[in-house]
């Protein structure tokens, strides 16, 4: 009686052992499949750079004076011509 019980009970637990490593491994590469759902905090991150990188895109850099503009012409040295 126990040895038909075994001939029985060892291959029918083997086949259940198989079956749940198949749907395990079914179960995993559907998840790897399926996008990660993001959190609130990537969320918030990605508005504020975009709004910072639209800001970006339209500053517009003040317009520097020339040298010349900015001291009189007196003040004024030649660079190239300094004495060592």
């Amino acid at each position: 009686m126990y040895t038909i019980f075994m001939l029985i009970a060892i291959p029918a637990l083997a086949i259940g052992w198989i079956a749940y490593a198949m749907w395990e491994r079914k179960m995993r590469e559907e998840e790897k499949k399926q996008p990660k759902p993001e959190s609130q905090r990537l969320t918030k991150t990605k508005g504020e750079i975009s709004d910072w990188a639209q800001k970006m895109a339209e500053f517009k850099p003040p317009k520097r004076k020339k040298y010349s503009d900015e001291q009189p012409e007196d003040q004024q040295q030649d660079i190239t011509n300094k004495p060592e």
